[in-house]
């Protein structure tokens, strides 16, 4: 079956996700995260949830392809900020994002970021609130949460919040609004059924590496 292409660009297309590339993403993303944030990674196994939650978009799961290899992914999630005027107002999140290792510092990073933030402004999202670093997201017009007035749910008064970014696809849109943003809870997964899915994968082994944030 000829897969529908989104976009070509350069030496590259990204095109939505199919069915038959789940396992093919899972391992892409199981090996851009693995041992990056913590020994082993989650990442793999989140995407598989994901795609059965009612939150996920489909028409914004993305993946780009080189030489027909799937070389990098991005994906968008529903939403809310919680305004303290007791509104509930609608954003997205993205993520897990990711270039296979070996394509990084190419900027193939950057076209798949870009190009799909595009098209999530076309499907109707005016907003995405996401964690990440400012180092990169930054150059795709990412700034810091709190400079829109949105506060990341749990993290106390005073504490770093610098990975908790925040974007309008729509200018202005958050403009006036001060609240309290949750992560979705279907990206928090069970470290014990992340090993148990990671079994059905190649073995690798799990390292304790300098800069990683969590222990397990």
């Amino acid at each position: 079956m000829e897969k529908k292409t989104v976009k070509r660009i350069n030496d590259c297309i990204i095109r939505i996700e199919e069915k038959e590339d789940h396992r093919e993403v899972e391992n892409l993303i199981r090996e851009a995260f693995w041992n990056v944030y913590r020994p082993g990674c989650l990442e793999h196994f989140v995407i598989s949830r994901l795609r059965e939650d009612e939150r996920f978009v489909p028409e914004l799961d993305f993946v780009m392809e080189k030489d027909g290899e799937i070389i990098g992914q991005n994906v968008f999630v529903r939403a809310h900020i919680d305004a303290d005027d007791g509104r509930q107002i609608p954003v997205m999140t993205m993520g897990p994002i990711c270039i296979a290792p070996e394509f990084k510092r190419k900027g193939y990073g950057r076209i798949l970021l870009d190009y799909s933030l595009e098209q999530a402004a076309l499907a109707g999202c005016r907003a995405v609130c996401f964690e990440g670093n400012i180092d990169f997201y930054g150059g795709s017009g990412f700034g810091y949460a709190s400079s829109f007035g949105i506060r990341y749910h749990g993290l106390p008064e005073g504490e770093d919040a610098s990975f908790f970014l925040c974007r309008e696809l729509e200018e202005g849109y958050l403009s006036g609004i001060t609240g309290e943003y949750t992560t979705p809870d279907v990206y928090m997964v069970s470290p014990d059924e992340a090993d148990e899915f990671d079994r059905s994968f190649p073995e690798k082994k799990k390292e304790k590496l300098p800069g990683q944030i969590f222990e397990f």
